[in-house]
């Protein structure tokens, strides 16, 4: 196997951050220093769906796999780069249908919006994000989609308070990475080896994860 390129797919943590908006802000705080005590040292503290992370079924269905037992090839696999058209704030049906190919039936779909490159604390980045419509969750099952992956704070709009896309793709044993980062420098289309691999936490709901995308031959 030849690596020809890897691609970063995941935020830099960092305190204070843009997250979503109802989780507590990300903190990170030096503890040991190699000047004082001959060696470096962090604290963190986060929710556990912050930055690019992994959300499992658990996370919003009842008694449903956590991100402990989220199977591993589910999360590393062959992944294809998408950039469907938007409608107002959602990624419809008719727009997956009109990207999809073949060959991306029962892979890991990553989905480009651009909303990355907006990352700040301003309302249209924490709140006006786009995101999947309800009739795209019939689509990818269909499709048998392994993992879904977004660059926005979550896999549907916040305007869906009753997260009815999360809940329907969750109840199908699916699992998403959400505020992914870089995803523009993948080629749509291309096949790539991607691997998402969130922290093992015991009875996890998700955890954050570093994704990452491989051009291999």
């Amino acid at each position: 196997m030849k690596i020809n390129g890897i691609y970063d797919l995941s935020v830099t943590l960092k305190t204070n951050m843009p997250a979503w908006p109802t989780n507590p802000l990300i903190t990170i705080n030096p503890v040991g220093t190699v000047a004082r005590d001959g060696y470096s040292v962090e604290s963190y503290a986060s929710a556990t769906h912050s930055g690019t992370h992994i959300d499992a079924p658990s996370h919003m269905i009842e008694k449903a796999k956590t991100v402990d037992k989220v199977e591993l090839d589910k999360l590393i696999g062959e992944g294809y780069c998408i950039r469907p058209k938007l409608n107002g704030k959602e990624i419809g049906r008719s727009a997956l249908t009109a990207v999809w190919k073949p060959e991306y039936d029962g892979k890991i779909i990553l989905i480009n919006t651009g909303w990355d490159r907006k990352r700040d604390f301003s309302k249209e980045f924490q709140f006006d994000f786009p995101g999947l419509a309800m009739d795209t969750v019939d689509f990818f099952v269909e499709h048998r989609t392994k993992v879904i992956g977004i660059d926005t704070l979550g896999i549907e709009p916040y305007d869906h308070s009753d997260f009815r896309v999360h809940k329907a793709l969750l109840t199908h044993d699916m699992a998403f990475i959400e505020d992914m980062a870089n995803l523009d420098q993948l080629k749509e289309g291309k096949k790539y080896l991607v691997v998402a691999l969130p922290l093992k936490i015991e009875n996890g709901s998700g955890a954050m994860a570093r994704v990452v995308a491989l051009d291999v031959v």
